[in-house]
Parts: C-alpha cells; sequence; structure tokens
C-alpha cells in the first residue's frame, strides 16, 4: 500500500532538489527514502529503482528547461534567440546543476523520443533557420550548441573559470558572439 503523502511527482521533486544538493551522480532511492523519513520499499509503489527514479528526474528537467527556453525565445530571431536560448541554459544549469547534469543522462530511445528533449532539438533548429542552414550542416550546428552551452555550464558551475581574468560573464558574452560569427559563416565541409 502506498504511504500518505507519497506521489510520484512529490518523490520526483524531491529528486530533484537533492540533485541540486548533492548531485545527480549521487542521487539513489535510498538517500530520497532517509529525506522522508520512510523506508525504501514505502517508495517502490512510486518508482520501481534508482534507475526510474533519475529517468523521471531527468525528463522533469528536460520539461522545465524546455518550457523556459520556449518562452526566452518567443518572438526573437537570429543572435537574439541564440542568446536568449543560450542563456536560458546557462542560468538553468547554475541554479540547477543536479537537474541540469540530469538533461545529458542517456534515455532509452522511446523514453527520449517522448521526452522534452524533442522540444529543445525542434528549438535550436528553429533558432538556426535565421542561419539558413541546411542538413547535415544544421544537426552538426545543434550538436556544436548543444555541446558549448553544456560544456561551459559544467566547467563554470565546477569553478573552472573562477581562478582568472577575464570573469566568465565577459567570456560567456564572446563565447556567443563567436558562435554567431560561425553560424552566420559556416564552412563548407572539407575534402579530405
Amino acid at each position: 500500500m502506498a504511504r500518505a503523502g507519497l506521489t510520484t511527482e512529490r518523490l520526483t521533486r524531491a529528486g530533484a532538489d537533492l540533485a541540486d544538493e548533492v548531485g545527480f551522480d549521487h542521487v539513489t532511492a535510498s538517500e530520497l527514502a532517509r529525506r522522508f523519513d520512510v523506508k525504501v520499499a514505502s517508495l517502490y509503489s512510486h518508482v520501481k529503482n534508482t534507475q526510474d527514479l533519475k529517468t523521471r528526474i531527468a525528463l522533469l528537467a528536460l520539461e522545465e528547461l524546455a518550457d523556459q527556453a520556449a518562452d526566452a525565445v518567443a518572438g526573437r530571431a537570429g543572435k537574439d534567440a541564440l542568446t536568449a536560448f543560450a542563456n536560458v541554459y546557462r542560468d538553468y544549469g547554475r541554479e540547477h546543476p543536479g537537474r541540469a547534469a540530469a538533461t545529458r543522462m542517456r534515455l532509452d530511445p522511446e523514453t527520449a523520443a517522448a521526452s522534452a528533449g524533442v522540444r529543445h532539438a525542434q528549438m535550436t533548429r528553429a533558432i538556426l533557420r535565421g542561419y539558413d542552414l541546411t542538413e547535415p550542416d544544421q544537426t552538426h550546428a545543434v550538436r556544436l550548441l548543444g555541446s558549448v552551452f553544456h560544456g561551459y555550464v559544467s566547467l563554470e558551475t565546477a569553478g573552472g573559470f573562477s581562478h582568472s581574468a577575464p570573469d566568465s560573464d565577459e567570456t560567456w558574452t564572446r563565447t556567443l558572439d563567436a558562435l554567431d560569427a560561425l553560424l552566420r559563416n559556416w564552412p563548407a565541409p572539407s575534402t579530405p
């Protein structure tokens, strides 16, 4: 029987908060049960195991991030859309480091296809339409932007940029300027 007050949604949100506190890699059903002062078995009516909990956290984080990104890019195009989109990723990663790490969790194909990750790719491609990229260059650019955004935020939140000048805000602005310039002047494929 399910313990009163425990729901899948409540456990998922508490797990996401836990991820932000201790890091996504350290989230376990056992630790979450301790937070609710219940036995792990009490969680099993709502989540199957730690892997299921982590998947639910990843799906929540993808949804939250997609909603914020959609709001930020609405009505924008070109560099303005790129900057707004990138800033959402950066702000979300700084405010929710565990959730941001969860967005990079490998999901099975069926779960991934039904997740808000699809919205992220669609928004990125919509932004890239302002740069006149066609396939396969559009896919290359989607991967580049994802790598830069996630990589920068991961390094920044780990303190990787705090030991030298210029400050990381200035570097972030210059990085977005460089990405805009690259996307406007996308190189032709090199021949082997």
